[in-house]
């Protein structure tokens, strides 16, 4: 039986609705699935609604783009593990004339990355290491995480590569990575600046004072532990918790254990228990035939005596945390670093890093030369699986698979809510005054851009508006329908700094800087409101007038 109209376009809401609430709010309380189950709930939804069948549920997957994600992905891992992104650290901190010079190095370096390496990746990579930067300089953080999170989301918008909506929309429209990167390139470059001048300009005072130095002492961070670092650059929207204990475990024991009393704890140790020995022979007994063969209060003394002394020590000797990590580091990594001096395991690591740096290079050039984007980025990821040379399940378990299947339940949906056509009804009611061959049509047409972006997000804003706004400039010439795609690309990118839920990019910087062991940070809601909101308008304004199809 077919299905009323009526009836499918209120079904077809309901279950749109419910992925929408769940991808904006994935923890909220009455069905805190997350984003990834809420998006294939919208799905299944919408096959069980009979809004569309099965099949056309499968069609509207759209496997390019998921080869694509997939792969950006993998090289991303692989360019981890040849130590690129340590690299790109380490440029942030290298001869660095201050508070604001950092902050403009945060702003070149993040907008490059996420140029090249995806948003997502880049605020995962970059948030803890900025943080434990702005720390050992004893400056405030949050300037320098909207920093990176804002200049995440502008410099993503230059290339096809560099967040989810613009591998849509590059491979909707059909335009090549170089005519892409050339007629937003401009808008980008433009935009980097401005937000990072917008920035100076609200925190200059703050960037400029001097921190009360009892204050700054507790949060001061060694310069090694900063170069230190660990990156998970692909696990995208997700954090591992796995690394999270293994870090605690190891800047406990940094913290609680002075390298300088390492020795006299040791030794206070084996005195007790050549006391607790001499205690079993003295009783005929032995640890084995007895479950407590010692004096409890005897034991539980000399445990009081050996905390004093170590207290006691700790006053006499105070010792910062770079004696800490430099004494227990040369034992702990000795192994390490008998292999690094090896020649032929040093040779054979440059080689190693080599390739992986000149198969990504090959990867940007031909996506340059126009080649299909998702089948160069999956064999770029396979040549480096196999030039690695080892079980590569590793390096494939770093993969966001959750991501890749938000994605296919996200185009299932939007399918669905595409044929109750009301996104086509309200499209007919905007296009009028949304022309964009004048330029108050180009201000409405961004405007809704950016207000439907911070409401349903940013990628399925573009696939609810992509094909339509596509259709209606494509009425006036092939020119501007190319301009019609990169405005919806610069615009849906650049909203996500309006809000702290504007973009994935931000939430993965709120959470990865709160969540950092002992230099946590909380980056509040209205804090980003009150940067974002003037920079979002700014930024995009300036940026429409540079756009060039």
């Amino acid at each position: 039986m077919v299905m009323a109209v009526s009836v499918k376009l209120v079904l077809g809401s309901i279950a749109f609705g419910i992925f929408w609430v769940l991808a904006v709010f994935p923890a909220i309380p009455i069905l805190p699935i997350g984003r990834t189950a809420g998006s294939l709930l919208g799905a299944m939804l919408m096959v069980l609604f009979r809004v569309i069948t099965p099949d056309q549920a499968y069609d509207a997957i759209d496997l390019p783009i998921l080869g694509l994600l997939f792969g950006t992905m993998v090289v991303s891992i692989y360019l981890e593990r040849a130590d690129m992104f340590k690299y790109l650290g380490q440029m942030l901190s290298w001869k660095s004339r201050g508070a604001k010079d950092l902050l403009c190095r945060i702003c070149l370096v993040s907008a490059i990355s996420s140029s090249l390496f995806t948003n997502d990746t880049t605020c995962v990579v970059l948030t803890e290491f900025v943080l434990k930067i702005a720390r050992q300089h004893n400056l405030p953080p949050h300037p320098f995480l909207l920093a990176l999170a804002s200049s995440a989301n502008i410099g993503s918008s230059a290339t096809p590569i560099g967040n989810p909506q613009n591998l849509v929309i590059a491979l909707q429209s059909k335009i090549s990575f170089g005519e892409f990167l050339l007629g937003i390139f401009p808008a980008m470059l433009v935009g980097v600046f401005v937000n990072a001048l917008i920035i100076l300009c609200m925190y200059w005072r703050l960037l400029s004072d001097q921190r009360d130095v009892e204050e700054a002492a507790q949060e001061v961070v060694a310069e090694e532990d900063v170069n230190s670092h660990q990156f998970s650059p692909a696990t995208m929207s997700h954090i591992s918790l796995n690394s999270l204990e293994w870090s605690s475990k190891t800047e406990i024991v940094n913290i609680d254990i002075p390298a300088a009393n390492v020795n006299a704890s040791v030794g206070h140790v084996e005195t007790l228990r050549n006391r607790m020995r001499s205690e079993n022979e003295l009783h005929g007994t032995s640890n084995e035939g007895s479950k407590f063969p010692v004096d409890l209060n005897d034991t539980k003394d000399q445990t009081s005596e050996l905390h004093t002394q170590r207290r006691d020590e700790n006053q006499i000797l105070p010792s910062n945390r770079t004696a800490s990590m430099d004494g227990l580091g040369d034992s702990f990594f000795m192994q390490s670093s008998e292999e690094k001096e090896n020649p032929t395991t040093k040779w054979k690591r440059i080689l190693w890093k080599t390739c992986v740096y000149l198969v990504t290079i090959g990867m940007l050039i031909s996506l340059l030369m126009g080649l299909n984007m998702s089948w160069t980025a999956i064999t770029a990821a396979l040549t480096l699986v196999v030039l690695d040379f080892k079980d590569a399940r590793p390096s494939l378990e770093k993969v966001s698979y959750s991501l890749l299947i938000f994605f296919c339940g996200m185009f299932i949906t939007i399918d669905g809510f595409n044929k109750t056509g009301i996104p086509s009804t309200i499209w007919d009611l905007m296009e009028p005054y949304a022309k964009i061959d004048h330029a108050g049509g180009v201000a409405v047409l961004a405007i809704v851009i950016l207000l439907l972006s911070n409401v349903a997000s940013n990628v399925p804003t573009v696939l609810l508006l992509g094909a339509r706004v596509a259709a209606s400039a494509a009425g006036i010439s092939r020119q501007e329908e190319k301009k019609a795609w990169l405005i919806l690309a610069w615009v849906s990118t650049v909203a996500g700094n309006l809000s702290l839920l504007g973009s994935a990019a931000n939430l993965i910087v709120c959470e990865q800087a709160r969540r950092a062991q002992h230099i946590g940070y909380t980056l509040s809601f209205w804090r980003h409101l009150i940067f974002g909101f003037p920079s979002t308008f700014i930024v995009a304004a300036i940026g429409l007038t540079l756009i060039r199809p």
